[in-house]
Parts: C-alpha cells; structure tokens; sequence
C-alpha cells in the first residue's frame, strides 16, 4: 500500500540540496512555473519550493501556492522517478485559481517524468 504523506525524507532541506539541483538540471517549465531536477541517490523523489517575495508580493498567496505545489507533489509521488526537484514560481502565478495550478502542475510532473526516464 502506498504512504501518501509528505515526511521530511521527501524535503530539500540544505542549500547544498538545492545547488546540487541548480547545478545541471533537467527542466519542464511553462511561463508560471519552472520545475528543475536531477537524479538523487534515494530510492523516492524529494520536493524543494523558491517562492520570492519579489514574484509574489503576499505571503498568504505565497504560502497558498506553496501549499497547492505541495499536495499535487504528495499525490503524484508514487509517479515520478528519483530525483530532487526545486519548484521556481514565477510572477503570473498568483493570478491563477487553485484548479488551473492544480491542472498544470500535474501536467508537469508528467513531463518531467518523461524527460527523467529517457
């Protein structure tokens, strides 16, 4: 049975985690959001977000994007391959309702499935 939680095993947690991924990522991006990521050395995937104050003034829209990227990453875990992942939010992103980034954040991850596994 597969765990759908979110535990701190599928965080980046240190900036040493978030430059290995900014080192030499593969990307799947559109003009909202950019989600990078490489292989790690783990048997599960792990999730780090960059949501900045200068894209996203409020922090009640920061966190509600954060929180959305969050949930859509806990149900598709079981889906995506080994690799850590930093999620770049960019300025348009906060203008969209919670379906939208729901929709196209899952369409994300399957791109970046894709372009992880060959």
């Amino acid at each position: 049975m597969n765990s759908y939680t979110f535990p701190r095993e599928l965080r980046l947690l240190t900036p040493k985690n978030f430059q290995n991924v900014f080192s030499n990522p593969v990307r799947a991006s559109t003009p909202q959001i950019t989600l990078l990521a490489v292989p790690n050395k783990s048997e599960h995937p792990r999730l780090g977000l960059t949501v900045a104050k200068k894209q996203i003034k409020l922090a009640c829209r920061r966190n509600r994007v954060k929180r959305l990227i969050r949930e859509s990453f806990r149900q598709h875990q079981h889906d995506l391959p080994a690799v850590d992942i930093v999620a770049i939010c960019k300025k348009d992103m906060q203008n969209m309702d919670n379906e939208q980034i729901h929709k196209m954040v899952t369409k994300l991850w399957r791109k970046l499935s894709r372009r992880c596994n060959g």
